[in-house]
């Protein structure tokens, strides 16, 4: 059974410790902790679960730093054979191709590519802007800019202005992987830190730039740095509000330097996804990536705390790379569905959570109570 106190706690809405997420965890009434998630999910999004139909454009997977968990799954060294860099005109011949009038979000990450110029990256951006102006650019992690930075010689806050400038509208949560200062250089040894990490997070939320936030687990981290990963997410969010959401990832041993590793089980996902909506108490939205849990397992974790399953996205490299096996892509009406038999209500959204009018059930009201921006 789950702690009476814990439980106490969540109910009168008070926020939860690092030893409260822990107990969480190690529960064995994974019933329990699932419902507990859910009165919280509810409180926070009613039974709406959001979707949008976007895609993705990897246009690199040339990177020059090591990181276990990417090398021979993704990423290529510059030189290696299997790399491939897109010219400008490769990524908006790519875009066009997977490009409807339904698609409200260009999702766009790449590797860590030092042959290409600083203006590759405001070009792209004004590129897919001009020729899809009514299209979203989620691009580039805070891994990203800080390479950005590196190779422009210009502060973080300098970069994140000429990205806007050239029609960033929000960033994607990856790179952050795992905080903890024992287990990150276990796993991404020349990633920047974890404090970095957050420092440009926190200077993308300063610029009024929204972003998401992710947690990469089932590889060599304890559940205290799970739960320590949440807190310092939460922090920051208390500190800017620029969070939209929080993706957890299920970590895919295949390929990688871990391959020895099993998989994740579908009860660490759901604890997962549950422990994470009971710790972010300042985060709206959690959410169940079907790409890396199977769209099977993310229809159940919408009983753990989950109101969102991301999107359509047609083509994804880099969790493929690393042995995914969910499919490449679902259907706005395959994503409706399994929404449907979970007995939720399918809302269409945007980037940044506003509902898309195309039918009555997605043009619901927004959910109230979501915090904005605050000066970081």
């Amino acid at each position: 059974m789950i702690d009476s106190a814990i439980v106490d706690k969540v109910q009168r809405g008070e926020r939860l410790t690092l030893a409260d997420g822990v107990a969480l965890y190690e529960t064995d009434d994974i019933h329990g902790l699932g419902r507990l998630a859910d009165t919280v999910r509810t409180r926070l999004n009613g039974d709406r679960v959001y979707f949008n139909v976007n895609r993705h454009i990897n246009y690199t997977n040339v990177c020059a730093i090591d990181c276990q968990l990417c090398q021979g799954a993704y990423a290529r060294k510059p030189g290696e054979p299997g790399g491939y860099t897109m010219s400008l005109e490769q990524v908006f011949q790519f875009a066009a191709q997977k490009y409807h009038s339904g698609v409200t979000e260009f999702h766009i990450v790449g590797g860590l590519n030092p042959a290409l110029p600083f203006a590759y990256y405001t070009d792209l951006l004004e590129g897919l802007r001009e020729r899809f102006p009514t299209v979203h650019l989620k691009a580039f992690t805070m891994v990203e800019i800080d390479f950005l930075s590196r190779i422009s010689k210009r502060p973080v806050e300098w970069v994140i202005e000429r990205l806007k400038d050239a029609g960033l509208g929000s960033c994607p949560g990856g790179g952050a992987e795992i905080f903890s200062e024992r287990a990150r250089p276990l796993i991404a040894g020349h990633k920047i830190s974890g404090a970095r990490w957050l420092e440009v997070a926190r200077a993308v939320h300063a610029a009024g730039v929204r972003s998401n936030a992710t947690m990469l687990y089932g590889h060599i981290e304890t559940i205290d740095e799970r739960v320590d990963h949440l807190i310092r997410l939460r922090t920051l969010q208390d500190a800017t509000g620029g969070f939209n959401c929080l993706i957890p990832l299920a970590f895919h041993p295949e390929n990688t330097f871990y391959s020895d590793l099993p998989p994740t089980t579908g009860t660490d996902d759901l604890k997962t996804i549950a422990v994470a909506r009971l710790i972010l108490d300042n985060v709206q939205h959690i959410k169940a990536y079907w790409v890396t849990l199977t769209p099977e397992l993310a229809q159940v974790a919408l009983g753990f705390g989950a109101d969102d399953l991301d999107g359509t996205i047609v083509e994804e490299r880099i969790i493929q790379g690393a042995g995914g096996e969910a499919g490449l892509g679902m259907t706005r009406a395959q994503i409706e569905s399994l929404i449907r038999a979970a007995g939720r209500t399918p809302i269409e959204r945007d980037t940044l959570y506003h509902p898309v009018a195309a039918g009555a059930d997605r043009a619901a009201p927004a959910p109230t109570g979501e915090t904005g921006l605050r000066p970081a």
